[in-house]
C-alpha cells in the first residue's frame, strides 16, 4: 500500500491575492503551492475577510460550520473552501469577527485573533478528506493555536498525533494584551502550565510567547535572523526562549514568486528584458524617469526605496544624509507609506530636488514592478530585517541592492568584491548614516565609471534563484522530522 504524503495545514491571518498587508500575506500566498510541488499536500486556512475580493467570495463553497467556545462565549464558526492554482484554501467564517473594512488594528483584535486560533483547532475534526499532520502557524495571530491544541484537545484520538511549527516572520509584533483576557477570552486562567508560558512582565500575556513555547519546531525566515533573536537587541524579550530551544529553532530564507516578478513577460512594464538581453532595461528607466518627473538621463544613477517608510526600513539613517547625497550625480524615488515624519521629510525633499528625487507616498502593486525594472540600484539599509523580499525581487530585473548586514539582508545579497568582480549587490555593517551614504556613493561611481564591472554585477544578481523550491524542500525536510514514518524514502 502506498505511503499517503504528509499532510500540513498552513494557518496564517493573510495571503495573496485575498488579504495582503506585508511580507506574510506574500509567503502564506506562495509557499504553500511550492509545498504541494515539494511533496507535501499543503492546505492552507485564513479569516473570510470581508475585504476579499468578490471574484473569490462567490467562487467559495460552504464546508461545515459548528460553535467556538472562548471563555464564557460560545461562537458561530463556518467553514468555506476554494481551490486557487492547485491550492486548497480553508476561510474561517463569522462575520461578527471578520467583516470589516480592514485586517487589523481594531480594539478587539486579541480577541479576534483568539477566536482564529481557536477555530482553527476546532476545525480540524470537520475536514474528514484532510486528517492533519503538522499545524503550520505563522506569527502572533495564529500563535495560540499549539497553545490550545495542547490544553483543550489532548486525549482527543484525532489530535493526538498533530504536531506544530511556529513560524516567525517579524519579532516586533507580539499581541501582548492584559492578563484579563487569560480567563475571560482564553479560558485559561488557574492553570498554571499555561498562565506561565504566556505571561510576561507588568501582569500582561504574551501570543507570541506561547505560541513559542507550546510549538513543537520553530522557525524563522533568514538563518541568520534565527542567530540574532537568540540576542537582547533583536529578541524583543524573547531572547531567552529562542536560546532555551535553540535546538528546534531552524531559519529558512523566504523566497519570491518567479511566476509575478519576471522582467521578461510582465505587462505592467514599458518593455520586457531578460539576463542575456537587457535592452530593455534602459527603457524601462527611461520610462520611469518620465513618469516620475525626473531628469531623463541614462547616465545618472537611479536609486529606490519600496516599502514601508519606518525607522525599521532604516529612514532614520536617510534622514540625516538626503540632502548631502541629492548634492550628488544621482537620483532617487521612493515608493511607500509609513510614519508620518518620515512621509514629509521625503516628500519635502522631492519638491526642491529640481527633479533628482520624487516621493510617491501611496502603495502601488504595478508601480512597484516599473521601479524594480527601471531602477539601477535599490537602498534597504534597515535596522534589521528578518528577511525582507524587495533585495530579491529586485536582483531578479538586475537592480542591484546596497543594504545594511543584518537578518535576511545579509543571507541574500553578496557584497560586492573589487578585486574578484564577485557580488550581487553593496552592503554596510555599522548602522551608520555617513557608513550608508559612502556606501551607496561608491556603487554610484562603480556604475557610471566602470560598466564593465556593474554589468557583471547585474549578471550575478540576475543569475541568483530566490524561488519558493529551496524554501519548501526546507520546510519539508522539517515536516518530516516531526513524522519520520511519511518521509519519503531516500
Amino acid at each position: 500500500m502506498a505511503k499517503r504524503k504528509t499532510r500540513v495545514l498552513f494557518a496564517a491571518f493573510e495571503a495573496v491575492p485575498f488579504m495582503k498587508t506585508g511580507g506574510l500575506g506574500d509567503v502564506a500566498g506562495s509557499l504553500p503551492k511550492a509545498l504541494l510541488e515539494a511533496g507535501i499536500e499543503a492546505r492552507v486556512m485564513l479569516p473570510k475577510f470581508a475585504t476579499i475580493p468578490e471574484k473569490y467570495r462567490r467562487k467559495m463553497t460552504h464546508v461545515t460550520h459548528f460553535n467556538v467556545s472562548l471563555g464564557w462565549r460560545n461562537l458561530y464558526c463556518g467553514v468555506e473552501k476554494l481551490r486557487y492554482k492547485g491550492v486548497v484554501y480553508y476561510f474561517i467564517d463569522n462575520e461578527y469577527y471578520f467583516g470589516r473594512d480592514k485586517a487589523y488594528g481594531f480594539f478587539d483584535d486579541g480577541e479576534r485573533m483568539a477566536f482564529f486560533s481557536k477555530a482553527i483547532v476546532e476545525s480540524l475534526q470537520y475536514l474528514p478528506d484532510f486528517p492533519c499532520d503538522v499545524l503550520h502557524c505563522n506569527d502572533w495571530h495564529t500563535a495560540l493555536a499549539p497553545v490550545f491544541l495542547r490544553e483543550f484537545y489532548q486525549g482527543i484520538a484525532l489530535y493526538e498525533n498533530v504536531k506544530t511549527v511556529m513560524t516567525v516572520h517579524n519579532l516586533k509584533f507580539q499581541g501582548q494584551m492584559s492578563d484579563y483576557m487569560l480567563g475571560n477570552v482564553l479560558g485559561l486562567a488557574g492553570n498554571p502550565a499555561a498562565e506561565s508560558q504566556l505571561r510576561v512582565e507588568h501582569g500582561a500575556i504574551n501570543f507570541m510567547k506561547g505560541g513559542l513555547c507550546y510549538s513543537d519546531v520553530l522557525t524563522t525566515v533568514s538563518p541568520t535572523y534565527a542567530q540574532e533573536i537568540k540576542s537582547p537587541f533583536f529578541g524583543e524579550h524573547m531572547e531567552d526562549i529562542f536560546r532555551r530551544r535553540s535546538d528546534i529553532l531552524h531559519g529558512i530564507l523566504n523566497g519570491i514568486d518567479n511566476e509575478v516578478f519576471d522582467p521578461a513577460s510582465e505587462k505592467v512594464l514599458p518593455a520586457n528584458f531578460t539576463a542575456a538581453d537587457r535592452s530593455g532595461k534602459a527603457a524601462c528607466k527611461a520610462a520611469l524617469q518620465r513618469e516620475l518627473g525626473l531628469i531623463e538621463d541614462p547616465d545618472v544613477p537611479l536609486v529606490v526605496m519600496v516599502g514601508r517608510l519606518t525607522s525599521q526600513k532604516g529612514l532614520d539613517l536617510v534622514r540625516h544624509v538626503l540632502g548631502e547625497i541629492l548634492t550628488h550625480p544621482i537620483e532617487i524615488a521612493v515608493l511607500g507609506t509609513g510614519d508620518a515624519e518620515y512621509e514629509s521629510l521625503l516628500t519635502n525633499y522631492a519638491l526642491g530636488s529640481g527633479g533628482k528625487m520624487s516621493a510617491q507616498i501611496r502603495f502601488d502593486e504595478a508601480l512597484s514592478h516599473r521601479m524594480y525594472a527601471g531602477a539601477d540600484m535599490l537602498l534597504m539599509p534597515s535596522l534589521f530585517e528578518p528577511c525582507g523580499l524587495a533585495q530579491m525581487i529586485a536582483m531578479r530585473y538586475g537592480t542591484l541592492p546596497v543594504v545594511r548586514e543584518t537578518g535576511g539582508l545579509k543571507d541574500s545579497v553578496i557584497p560586492y568584491n573589487k578585486y574578484t568582480g564577485e557580488g550581487t549587490g553593496f552592503s554596510f555593517a555599522e548602522y551608520n548614516a555617513h557608513t550608508m551614504m559612502f556606501t551607496l556613493l561608491g556603487a554610484a561611481d562603480l556604475y557610471r565609471k566602470q560598466p564593465e564591472a556593474w554589468n557583471r554585477l547585474m549578471d550575478n544578481a540576475m543569475a541568483q534563484d530566490f524561488s519558493w523550491d529551496r524554501a519548501a524542500r526546507d520546510y519539508a525536510d522539517i515536516y518530516y522530522s516531526l513524522h519520520p514514518g511519511r518521509a519519503p524514502k531516500a
